[in-house]
């Protein structure tokens, strides 16, 4: 079992910028996937971006270029940059980690709410 923990959500005005950071209770060295995902009120769970073992990353569209993901192996610790905030980036956003071993396993954490007033 993995518990990961979201921190550095909060109330930002537009154009500003925030850092969320997901912290693992295991290393993170060798997990297949980390990712974020965000919630909308009204609106279904979408990927944020996630950086698969090897380094390669992935971003949804609408925040290619504002947003940044990275890890930090020694601190068990993901992060998500997030630059030039949009209202349309409030949400509640999602640590996920995937391990693929014999099967998948699958982890979210708790969520942190990121409000972008316009």
């Amino acid at each position: 079992q993995v518990q990961l923990v979201e921190s550095g959500g909060g109330l930002v005005q537009a154009g500003g910028s925030l850092r969320l950071s997901c912290l693992a209770s295991r290393s993170i060295a060798s997990i297949s996937i980390l990712g974020w995902y965000r919630q909308a009120p009204g609106k279904e769970r979408e990927l944020v971006a996630r950086m698969i073992i090897g380094g390669s990353t992935d971003y949804a569209d609408s925040v290619k270029g504002r947003f940044t993901i990275s890890r930090d192996n020694a601190k068990n610790t993901v992060y998500l940059q997030m630059n030039s905030l949009k209202s349309e980036d409030t949400a509640v956003y999602y640590c996920n980690l995937a391990l693929i071993a014999e099967r998948v396993y699958v982890y979210w954490g708790q969520g942190t709410q990121v409000t972008v007033s316009s």
